[in-house]
């Protein structure tokens, strides 16, 4: 699969180097990690395509001697799989027609850029999917080659039927009934390798399979060699799928005496040896059957996550040995509810799943106020104490687009922990159904509302991430990172509360949020003897505030911090989009003795023009030239000159997501100054790196 963040590589086609960059700090505000490329040429455009691969292709229309019309035709012309979004100002229901006739896959209003937005995730998300589906083709072939030959040079007796008749047999499957020619055993139907007495049972297990059969069977038989020859039997039967299409796996082996204790340990294998239910394994293969039936058959199910609410309260009332037997207890309640063919698993110390097929979402909840009820009014005899159990029921639906099984159990759990923030439920005892959570459009009032809530509920939280030297730099530094804390309590990352398009209205004053609390935590640190420099991350909103920095003046001097304590940071897309704001911000910082960093460089048309006007002391290069360097050589390059060229005009260099040890030499051979990411140490609470070991 795609990384989430992976760099999406963007031709642009558009006279106007402003407007070029404005398009690049659009994918960039939206979340996409983008390298670009601006096309001067015909010759530059076929050069293009000839030395890499790009993912997207923004054409302005303009009347040119190089056109956006020239440069579809030649992506078609060159059977390029480039999504092609031609940028307009006025073009008529007619030329929007000839376009998309001509292979575009867009055409829209330069001006309008939420539209566009909307567009490139659609066209690259389509893209992705293209290639994956490219990829697992490939996958595919090779599987079913290695299938192939793992079944030509199996031990095992197999052979595919359809209608009674073999479409294919295994060397040991011919030999076992011998026959040395695949082409004389395909004209023979099973029921002529069968005696008498054995045809009815397998013409009865067979019509099962037509009706529908999805599970594996078996049944003891005689088998009828070519010489006339009988030998007793198991014959296994299985579905399955032979040259794409739909079929019936048949094994067999002579009976053996130890069949049944096979069978009888197969069976333990799959319990849950507390409650006699099935085991979370077992459930999660019929799960992971049940998705694979939705996908190609468009049946529908629910996936049941079924919590006791406060067990660890009951196991310290009844002990460990009455919380067993209410979870057996519990176990019986669940098994009276269930229908024939449905699938009860205990997962977890205190967790119930439940898979049921052919439910819609209605059914389903139907059903789970049912178990819900019946677990309620049960009451459980322990020791002579009378003990009262509730649930809290999840529910995630299986359809056609249901998840990998891991991904759809976590769904519901998650309903399951849901129930708790319901109204009227927070002991539990409720039945929440999973829904995918929607992000809201940008700028609304519910976000803003909901950011000045958690601002007043003190819902924000500060963490720490070391950036380590590697050239022999003995200070300290540490990035300082937002996260807000949900409902339930859990870390929100800015990328999700804070709006795609750009900062809130609120971003100034969660920027302004954290800098207090990190001065601070800072002072504090500094006290303990430490001479810790912290990196702040600043939003557009607030490079443009005018009353940023005569507040920055008061903050500082009340906290007694010296100014180069503190390393203020934007990115480059910010930078880009407000130069002039950027340049007097920089140098206000200047004049406050305050660093400045620009991060996520690199990825403009022409970065080192923004250095020019905006006084920076670091530099931290874009993430995705960190997983790019360890793939590409020209990337390495470009790199190299880059590191190289910012330490020419002074400038202290830093490289983030560094995630294993394999890339440091490479990094250290490019002389990049500092390093920064999960392999050192991921964010956390605390500023408690020890620095001594570098």
């Amino acid at each position: 699969m795609r990384k989430k963040n992976e760099t999406v590589h963007l031709l642009i086609l558009d006279q106007s180097q402003n407007d070029a960059e404005e398009l690049v700090s659009l994918l960039r505000n939206s979340g996409r990690a983008t390298r670009a490329h601006k096309v001067t040429s015909e010759e530059d455009l076929l050069e293009s395509l000839k030395e890499h691969t790009w993912d997207l292709f923004l054409a302005r229309e303009e009347e040119t001697e190089f056109t956006a019309s020239d440069s579809l035709a030649h992506i078609k012309r060159l059977d390029k799989d480039i999504p092609f979004i031609v940028l307009n100002s006025s073009l008529d229901d007619e030329s929007i027609v000839k376009y998309m006739r001509a292979g575009a896959q867009d055409v829209i209003p330069f001006a309008d850029r939420k539209h566009l937005i909307l567009a490139i995730n659609r066209e690259l998300n389509n893209l992705y999917e293209r290639r994956n589906r490219r990829a697992i083709e490939v996958h595919l072939r090779e599987a079913e080659k290695r299938c192939q030959l793992l079944l030509d040079s199996s031990k095992d007796a197999i052979a595919y039927i359809n209608d009674g008749m073999h479409i294919y047999a295994n060397s040991s499957y011919m030999d076992f009934l011998g026959y040395d020619d695949i082409d004389e055993l395909i004209c023979i139907p099973v029921l002529d390798t069968l005696t008498q007495e054995s045809q009815d049972e397998f013409k009865e297990v067979t019509k099962l399979y037509t009706d529908g059969e999805e599970e594996p069977r078996q049944i003891t038989c005689v088998s009828r060699r070519s010489d006339d020859s009988e030998v007793k039997v198991q014959m296994s039967f299985s579905v399955a799928s032979y040259d794409s299409e739909p079929c019936t796996q048949i094994v067999i082996r002579p009976e053996q005496d130890s069949a049944e204790l096979e069978e009888r340990l197969k069976e333990i294998s799959s319990q849950d040896l507390l409650t006699g239910l099935y085991n979370r394994q077992y459930l999660m293969d019929k799960v992971n059957s049940a998705i694979e039936l939705a996908v190609a058959k468009g049946q529908t199910g629910a996936l049941y996550y079924i919590a006791l609410d406060n067990f660890n309260q009951i196991k310290s009332n009844a002990g460990i040995a009455g919380a067993d037997l209410v979870l057996s207890d519990i176990a019986n309640v669940l098994r009276e509810q269930i229908e024939e063919g449905w699938t009860l698993a205990r997962i977890s110390d205190d967790a119930y799943g439940l898979l049921v097929m052919s439910q819609d979402d209605k059914e389903a909840q139907a059903t789970a106020e049912k178990i819900r009820n019946a677990v309620e009014q049960h009451l459980s005899d322990v020791s002579g104490k009378t003990i009262q159990v509730t649930t809290s029921i999840g529910i995630a639906l299986i359809n056609d687009n249901a998840p990998k099984a891991q991904d759809l159990l976590g769904r519901s759990h998650s309903a399951s922990d849901n129930v708790r923030q319901t109204e009227g439920h927070e002991s539990g005892n409720g039945v929440v159904v999973y829904t995918q959570k929607v992000i809201a459009g940008d700028e609304s009032e519910t976000t803003v509302s909901s950011l000045q809530k958690a601002l007043d509920d003190n819902r924000f939280k500060l963490l720490f991430q070391p950036i380590i030297g590697l050239r022999g730099e003995s200070e300290e530094h540490y990035e300082a990172f937002l996260r807000m804390l949900d409902n339930e309590g859990n870390d929100v990352s800015p990328y999700d509360f804070l709006p795609p398009s750009g900062p809130s209205e609120m971003a100034s004053k969660i920027d302004r949020w954290v800098i207090l609390q990190t001065i601070k935590h800072l002072s504090s640190h500094r006290s303990k003897g430490h001479q810790t420099k912290l990196f702040l991350n600043l939003t557009a909103e607030t490079i443009q505030d005018q009353t940023f920095m005569p507040w920055l003046s008061v903050a500082l001097k009340a906290a007694r911090l010296p100014g180069d304590s503190l390393i203020f940071q934007f990115n480059e897309s910010d930078a880009i989009t407000y130069l002039k704001q950027a340049k007097d911000f920089a140098k206000g910082l200047k004049e406050l003795h305050c660093k400045v960093s620009i991060s996520r460089f690199g990825c403009a048309l022409n970065p080192f023009n923004t250095l020019k006007h905006v006084d920076t002391d670091y530099v931290k290069l874009d993430g995705s030239f960190t997983d790019e360097i360890q793939k590409d050589d020209e990337t390495k390059e470009q790199v190299k000159e880059m590191v190289k060229s910012l330490q020419g005009q002074g400038k202290l260099t830093i490289v983030p997501l560094v995630e294993n040890a394999a890339i440091l030499s490479t990094l250290w051979q490019a002389g990049v100054n500092y390093i920064q990411g999960y392999y050192l140490q991921p964010p956390t609470t605390e500023m408690n790196y020890d620095f001594s070991e570098e």
